[in-house]
């Protein structure tokens, strides 16, 4: 049954939106609409930023401790709500319901755990000298996340947000705001002291453009593609304010000639069609010694040809739908872009399933002697295809890597551990995984080159969100200085 949402969470209340339209949110599976949201306005977007402020100096002051005992509740409520949770991102996103339970979900509750012991070890302050280094809340954060894990994408900001002492304002992507109705509630259950989480669902060119502007915003985190990240960037730039930008990748995964092939080849595969590819970490390039590419082709073919395409509420599917019919129709552009090009198409396709007549569904699909210049081998796609790229020689290999503008992930294969860190030192990415090394909370995550600015996770994702103070403390064992000297000094 469609649900009329109306309302924003503002101040720890449900608060009328000024809107004058909704935003429907549509279940890419079938087309049907589930819900209608407000188009929030400039207007919600100042009424949520005024009431972060006013909350935002008491939560300052709330001893750590206490907001541990609040991520204590989160993490026990969320937990308590995974299967409402589960549910909702499958209905929004489309994601196959055990990658909803075990990732979108199963990870975010992950990330929340993990700040609690970065909380209770992080060192907000330290003496260095005669100065007592203080970390301190920015202050008002404006959260700005995407649809494609977006659970994740908010805990990432959410959490370490609170626990520095910050208020936060966030806005969901107005494709999958659902899941940002059931945080609000969730944060509620917990005490959350009002008006330190705050919800502003609507579009980004509105409600994004009025928090990133906001003169009391203090801070932005920003998780999106590359082109919203240079809007956020540049309005964000008048104000002089910090920025954190997550933005995209084109991701590749290289294969070293001693390599296990079949093991990488199918991990490659498989994390290339995680979520239907909609994933900025997609290792969306294959990359493998030239004399075992049609080795290579022939296994990646054969196993995305055994995905199995179809209802994300079927828990023997392996692919969901795309998010929206305008994905769709971009993944669908890229492929031909891919055939008219000449790469060698494999398996997949840009035709539609006959088999699933309603949904935004495509085929897993694989290219063959893709040439580094082609469109499919240098743009972020966001759909589950694999380009699969030779290479001769160990130094081209590193090349190919790093010959986009992305740098945001990637992975090395080697059956020497030496060898293959050797190798990632040189990929010019924010975060490598060796020999399938699995995704670790406890380390930050972020990107190079134009895949962004700043880190989220682990210790780093919590310190950027401070701002650094030093204090100098009189020296006790020198002689304190007169005025002149102190001039002096400042001038020297």
């Amino acid at each position: 049954m469609k649900r009329i949402l109306e309302n924003q969470w503002i101040g720890g209340a449900w608060t009328p939106s000024d809107a004058q339209a909704g935003i429907d949110v549509i279940d890419p599976s079938d087309e049907s609409t589930i819900a209608t949201v407000p188009a929030g306005t400039a207007a919600d977007a100042r009424r949520a930023v005024a009431a972060a402020q006013a909350a935002a100096e008491d939560w300052a002051k709330t001893p750590v401790k206490d907001r541990l005992r609040f991520l204590e509740r989160f993490v026990a409520r969320l937990e308590a709500r995974a299967g409402e949770f589960a549910d909702t991102i499958t209905a929004e996103v489309g994601a196959p319901i055990q990658v909803a339970q075990r990732v979108q979900v199963g990870l975010a509750l992950g990330i929340a755990k993990s700040f609690v012991e970065i909380t209770k070890n992080f060192a907000f302050e330290r003496t260095v000298g005669n100065s007592l280094v203080l970390r301190e809340p920015a202050g008002v954060v404006a959260a700005i996340t995407p649809w494609n894990v977006p659970l994740i994408m908010i805990i990432q900001k959410l959490v370490p947000a609170l626990m520095a002492g910050c208020a936060v304002v966030h806005k969901p992507s107005e494709l999958t705001p659902l899941h940002a109705y059931l945080l609000a509630e969730v944060t509620a259950e917990c005490d959350l002291p009002p008006g330190v989480f705050n919800v502003v669902v609507g579009e980004g060119p509105v409600v994004g453009a009025a928090l990133t502007a906001d003169p009391g915003v203090d801070l932005i985190s920003f998780t999106g593609s590359v082109r919203a990240g240079r809007q956020v960037g540049a309005i964000a730039a008048e104000h002089i304010k910090p920025v954190h930008l997550e933005l995209g990748g084109k991701n590749a995964s290289v294969v070293l000639p001693d390599a296990d092939l079949d093991l990488a080849v199918k991990a490659t595969v498989n994390q290339a069609c995680f979520n239907t590819g909609q994933a900025c970490l997609q290792w969306s390039r294959l990359l493998v010694p030239a004399d075992r590419h049609d080795e290579a082709v022939a296994l990646a073919g054969e196993l995305a040809a055994t995905y199995r395409v179809g209802s994300p509420r079927d828990p023997s599917t392996d692919v969901g739908p795309l998010v929206s019919a305008a994905a769709l129709e971009r993944v669908r552009g890229y492929i031909e872009t891919g055939l008219d090009e000449g790469a060698d198409l494999v398996t997949g396709g840009p035709e539609p399933l006959p088999d699933l007549p309603a949904g935004y569904y495509v085929q897993p699909t694989v290219f063959g002697k893709v040439g580094e210049s082609m469109r499919i081998a240098q743009e972020e796609i966001f759909g589950p295809v694999l380009s699969i790229m030779p290479y001769d020689g160990e130094e081209e290999a590193i090349r190919i890597a790093n010959g986009t503008p992305y740098g945001l992930h990637g992975s090395v294969w080697s059956q020497s551990l030496d060898h293959a860190t050797h190798v990632a030192k040189r990929i010019r990415t924010g975060q490598v995984d060796i020999n399938g090394g699995p995704f670790n909370v406890l380390a930050p995550f972020g990107g190079m080159k134009q895949s962004g600015i700043g880190r989220e996770c682990g210790v780093e994702g919590l310190d950027a969100f401070c701002e650094i103070k030093a204090m100098q403390l009189p020296d006790e064992g020198a002689e304190a200085m007169g005025p002149s000297a102190r001039g002096q000094a400042a001038s020297a």
